[in-house]
């Protein structure tokens, strides 16, 4: 059998990797006074891989406990916390330590008595009443059960939570939507319309809706984009398109916003059924990346068909690749997605391929502020 030739690059890179990998290097670069704070800074990194998921539980019973609204309003004791928490002394301390070491609270001088008071950290303000994130973090619940296997649930020997939690499975694409039932839903739809205000007000600092004239919102949830939308452009017609017990409370929320006078919200299943008609403009916000490339195409086709040549497509979701953002796209959405059962994290250009097989053109990358919770791609209709 006759060898693989090895390139330079996989000469170098094999060089670099058994240098790494041995002991006697890792002691001489901990030492050295060039090469130590690089060494410790990758300890660091390798054992906060390691310690991950116990950080995100120290994360998790915070947001249980609200322990960040507490503080909101000033420093406590640790005593006075553990009354609130319902803990002892000593567990509450711990747990405050932990939070403490994660920048979520940070130490903030003592009681007259001499007991020790914490405040919010720098990392636990923003997420005061931030319910976007703090929906997420109790929503790991059911997603860290999922991946309790990880062998497993690659080989498919396990069925995941998380994919009862998604109303769009394979057999209900094919059933009309009116037969998925509004509990099925109502989980879903709770945790997508509470993580939808960040996302809105991204996109809507990227892109303007003022030249067009009439919005569809596939796949569009309660609606809280679409009220977003209808602050920053009076003049739009709105019209949102979901399953109908979505559809439902959709209506509910455009009758609370007082814009039902330009706003509808239309019951089906864009995986089964036509999309209404009429608008320039339509929105998919964080809705392709929970579909497999088929399904994909299969709602892309659709908007081409109801869009006028030269309507405007906005595809806005967390994407593949992005940079300084590598991890979340391909490490926790590409679990995240194989725990739903369907969909794939993409990149910007598997995205643009996608969109000019679907009968897109002029495809374009917007940049965006915080482009680790959204990217925003538009196209034109061919």
């Amino acid at each position: 059998m006759t060898a693989a030739v090895l390139s330079w690059s996989d000469w170098l890179l094999g060089w670099r990797d058994r240098l790494l990998a041995n002991p006697a290097f890792h002691r001489f670069a901990s030492g050295f006074l060039l090469t130590r704070p690089i060494a410790h800074r990758h300890a660091r990194e390798v054992f906060d891989l390691v310690a991950g998921f116990v950080y995100s539980q120290v994360l998790a019973a915070c947001v249980q406990l609200d322990l960040f609204k507490k503080l909101s309003h000033g420093p406590q004791s640790i005593s006075a916390l553990a009354r609130q928490f319902d803990m002892s002394v000593e567990a509450a301390e711990r747990l405050l330590v932990a939070a403490q070491s994660l920048r979520l609270v940070e130490k903030r001088g003592l009681t007259p008595a001499g007991e020790q008071r914490y405040g919010l950290g720098m990392l636990g303000a923003p997420l005061v009443d931030n319910e976007a994130v703090t929906a997420m973090v109790r929503h790991h619940a059911t997603l860290y059960a999922d991946l309790a296997d990880p062998l497993a649930l690659l080989r498919g020997h396990v069925r995941p939570s998380l994919s009862e939690y998604y109303p769009y499975t394979a057999d209900e694409a094919k059933a009309h939507a009116a037969e998925i039932s509004p509990e099925k839903v109502a989980n879903y739809s709770a945790l997508m319309s509470a993580s939808q205000p960040l996302v809105a007000a991204e996109i809507l600092d990227a892109f303007s809706f003022a030249p067009h004239r009439h919005l569809l919102d596939v796949g569009g949830g309660e609606g809280r984009f679409l009220v977003s939308v209808a602050e920053r452009a009076p003049h739009l017609k709105l019209t949102l398109f979901d399953l109908p017990p979505v559809a439902a409370n959709a209506r509910a929320r455009f009758q609370n916003a007082g814009i039902t006078d330009r706003a509808q919200a239309v019951g089906g299943n864009f995986l089964a059924e036509a999309l209404p008609v009429g608008a320039d403009i339509v929105s998919l916000v964080r809705i392709i990346h929970d579909h497999d490339d088929e399904r994909a195409v299969t709602i892309l086709k659709a908007i081409r068909r109801v869009l006028p040549t030269g309507g405007t497509l906005v595809l806005a979701e967390p994407m593949s690749g992005t940079p300084g953002a590598e991890a979340m796209g391909d490490a926790y959405f590409g679990f995240y997605l194989l725990a739903m059962g369907r969909g794939q994290a993409r990149t910007a250009e598997q995205l643009t391929a996608l969109l000019r097989y679907s009968g897109f053109d002029n495809v374009r990358l917007l940049p965006t502020r915080i482009p680790l919770q959204v990217r925003l791609l538009t196209a034109r209709a061919a």
